[in-house]
């Protein structure tokens, strides 16, 4: 790598660092490239990044972010793991490392906040936004439902009535 190219990458990096939703690091010695081509798809098909970074440029890329004090982390083979939702990153690496004992997850960061192996965790058990927004929906529509049943009730019991009236009436 020449220098342009680290520099963009740490410009990449430090805007990665600033913005996503949720930052992961782990340790990735020993997984083939298969392996690592099938978490980069899982994590493009959820809406997130993995990225293999040099630790050098990945702490030049810290300084001036909300993650700035994970930069420990960045210690032997790394990457990181990012989205927008707070939640996919953490997510797909978790069901990723369960599979596979080769990734192990160090850390992170959301925000501000410095997230440990165990946050990581807990945060990947967490619904999606995507999946929050459905049950909020369905939270929404069901009273409406309802009253749409209770409404129509009067109705669909007065014409049963009047049915069975002229079913009488043609019967007799």
């Amino acid at each position: 790598m020449d220098r342009a190219e680290k520099r963009e990458l740490v410009t990449e990096l430090n805007g990665v660092f600033a913005s996503a939703g949720t930052v992961v690091v782990a340790h990735y010695a020993g997984i083939t490239v298969a392996q690592m081509n099938d978490l980069r798809t899982k994590m493009r098909e959820a809406g997130g990044t993995v990225k293999v970074a040099k630790n050098r440029l990945a702490k030049i890329a810290l300084k001036g972010t909300p993650s700035e004090s994970m930069q420990e982390l960045f210690n032997g083979q790394t990457l990181i793991a990012y989205s927008d939702d707070p939640v996919v990153a953490p997510k797909v690496a978790s069901d990723f490392a369960k599979g596979n004992d080769n990734l192990i997850i160090l850390g992170g960061a959301m925000g501000t906040t410095n997230l440990d192996a165990n946050a990581v965790k807990a945060l990947a058990t967490l619904p999606s936004l995507d999946e929050l927004r459905a049950k909020l929906v369905g939270i929404i529509s069901t009273p409406a439902t309802r009253i749409a049943q209770v409404v129509n009730a009067p109705a669909a019991q007065l014409a049963r009535v009047v049915g069975a009236y002229a079913r009488k009436d043609e019967a007799a």
